[in-house]
């Protein structure tokens, strides 16, 4: 039993050490790869902080010698009684050396704060750059999952702060070690056993700081989800977008109870933490501080013993308590590595993340003008679910045709599209372009060939002539392509009325901006959508936020405004997609109907249902 006993200590002993050392080699190369970001950020200034550095490590060991030689030329010239003058004389040259040192000392360390003022700013510019730029490249299903705002958050937090930590105290270690090495000959000289004693006396703080980096570190990281839901709250309760129900239905007070409540139950946790830390480093800190405090009572004893000058007591005496700064300050850099080291993993682990979906090592560039495109058995499931969102989905759509995509709320209709627009790739089955897989086609050059208004379309908080240019990035200067955008939507009437016309700032967001109505923001990314040279264009509910006689009038127009381009349009209003080639009736994901308005009234079906529901609604 107590052999059994004895194995399973052995184990779990083999098993926390594994741990250990696996978080130290991860923390480890954190810091390395920090180091080669913060270079990669601004190299002067990284130069500039290695020269500061040096400057810093040689100048303290200057100054204690050189203050040594003033006690012991003053104590010579009492001695000798050569008098005030010669003996002021005799000091003279150490006074202006040990100035000049403190000017160079002052002078390095003004010139490392700019140093590292200039260089946090670039690393704040060249990590968020970074973390947007692999968001960007992630696919759909990221932004759709939980865990990778969890992650956003952990490496958003800290990264620049973090990696700036770690440049810092990597120097100021480096500098503490070259200090210590020019300290220890003195050290050695005076007492060996001392000089060791000293050190061991910084080894249990060292240990107790480091078990609380880690607990501070995942403390950090398992807050992630609720952290996200206190900034949600933040938003709730300041921006415009939910202000008005906020107000209306007295959601106020109930919401910032409980964002009181979660940052309360953050501060409980950071206070116990940093109690308990405080406690343990007093503790350590008193061990540390008495035996230092012998060491001086030492060199005390020595020098009214006459053993040494009272120029080597003020040497020794310099060099014991820098000596001591120099050990906690080593220690101290080295656990501050260690615990920023770990929270950079979090950043890092963010970049590692790879796009799931499949790109063609050689793809094609995607056709200008295409002939077909096939749905050919496709079926969809999203990511983490088990239900299918489509299923044998049969669908043949050819150059230049109009067609339609109705059905209930949660049918399959924007999933299509989100299939169609490879923001997703289809879980099983094919879309076929001119009968080559989609996924062969090159992604950017296809997206380029389509434009797409989504139903909860962006509200850029940006220039009107900017709102509508981002449907052609490429054109964004081009003023007369905007406004022709503008005039096929209507939203050029909207803009007319604006102050400064096209250049008026949209939204509440910044100074002048101007707020639109519901039907007024859908013209304008209408607008968008015109934008595009594109061959296929997508309108999810263009016209749900219009009038009725605004959505008349365009789709009045509509059939002329897209003649030369191939068009899907989903709409919940039948008036409206009366004028597509084809219809397509979209039930629990497939296709039940299919045909021209007339062929489905005849039909009597779901189709025939819906419209003469609706159309008993007007009467």
């Amino acid at each position: 039993m107590t052999a059994t006993v004895e194995a399973s200590r052995l184990a779990c002993w083999r098993t926390k050490w594994r741990e250990r050392y696996g978080k130290v080699k991860d923390s480890a190369l954190n810091v390395g790869r920090a180091f080669a970001l913060v270079w990669q950020g601004h190299p002067p200034s990284a130069l500039g902080m290695a020269a500061s550095t040096l400057v810093g490590a040689f100048t303290p060991v200057a100054q204690v010698w050189v203050a040594k030689l003033i006690v012991d030329t003053v104590v010579d010239s009492i001695n000798a009684q050569v008098g005030a003058q010669a003996g002021l004389r005799a000091v003279a040259p150490y006074l202006i050396a040990e100035f000049v040192l403190f000017l160079v000392n002052a002078a390095n360390q003004q010139a490392r704060d700019y140093a590292e003022h200039v260089l946090h700013a670039q690393i704040n510019l060249g990590l968020n750059s970074r973390i947007i730029r692999k968001a960007l490249a992630l696919d759909l299903s990221h932004f759709e999952n939980a865990e990778y705002y969890d992650k956003l958050e952990n490496a958003r937090r800290e990264a620049d702060w973090r990696s700036l930590q770690i440049v810092n105290n990597g120097f100021y270690l480096i500098q503490n070690l070259i200090t210590l090495l020019s300290y220890s000959a003195l050290l050695i000289t005076f007492s060996p056993l001392l000089a060791l004693i000293l050190f061991l006396a910084t080894i249990p703080a060292f240990i107790v700081q480091n078990r609380f980096s880690e607990l501070n570190f995942r403390v950090l990281s398992w807050r992630a989800p609720e952290a996200r839901r206190l900034h949600y709250l933040e938003y709730l309760l300041t921006n415009l977008d939910a202000v008005k129900e906020v107000k209306l239905f007295g959601l106020g007070e109930p919401l910032l109870q409980r964002y009181e409540g979660l940052f309360s139950s953050f501060l409980d946790e950071d206070r116990a933490i940093a109690w308990r830390r405080s406690m343990a480093s007093l503790g350590w800190g008193m061990l540390t501080s008495l035996s230092y405090y012998a060491a001086y009572a030492w060199i005390v004893f020595r020098a009214v013993s006459g053993v040494i000058t009272l120029g080597d007591m003020t040497l020794y005496i310099g060099v014991f308590r820098g000596s001591q700064g120099m050990f906690q300050g080593i220690l101290r850099g080295i656990n501050s590595l260690y615990e920023n080291g770990l929270f950079m993993s979090n950043l890092f682990a963010f970049l590692e993340l790879e796009p799931q979906m499949a790109l063609a090592t050689q793809p094609r560039p995607a056709p200008r003008n295409f002939r077909t495109i096939e749905f050919r058995n496709v079926a969809f499931r999203y990511p983490g679910q088990e239900d299918w969102a489509l299923r044998n989905v049969n669908l043949t759509l050819h150059a230049g045709e109009k067609i339609a995509l109705v059905g209930m709320n949660g049918a399959g209709k924007t999933t299509l599209i989100k299939l169609l627009t490879r923001l997703y790739d289809p879980t099983e089955g094919q879309i076929l372009v001119d009968d080559i897989d989609l996924r062969e086609y090159d992604l950017v050059s296809w997206r380029q060939q389509i434009g797409v208004i989504f139903q909860d379309f962006v509200r850029y908080h940006l220039s009107a002539s900017e709102n509508i240019g981002f449907g052609q990035v490429e054109a964004l200067g081009d003023q007369a392509r905007i406004a022709g955008a503008a005039h096929k939507s209507g939203a050029d009437s909207v803009i007319d009325g604006l102050p400064e016309g096209y250049e008026t700032m949209l939204g509440r967001w910044f100074r002048s901006g101007r707020e639109l109505s519901g039907g007024e923001w859908q013209k304008v990314a209408l607008a968008r959508a015109f934008m595009r040279d594109c061959q296929l264009l997508v309108l999810d509910e263009p016209t749900a936020a219009l009038d009725a006689e605004n959505e008349l009038r365009i789709f009045q127009q509509f059939r002329e405004l897209i003649a030369d381009k191939t068009a899907i349009l989903i709409s919940h209003r039948f008036s409206t997609v009366r004028m597509a080639d084809r219809i397509f009736v979209i039930e629990n994901g497939g296709i039940s109907e299919q045909g021209p308005h007339a062929e489905l009234l005849a039909q009597g079906g779901t189709y025939a249902r819906l419209f003469t529901l609706q159309a008993e609604s007007y009467r």
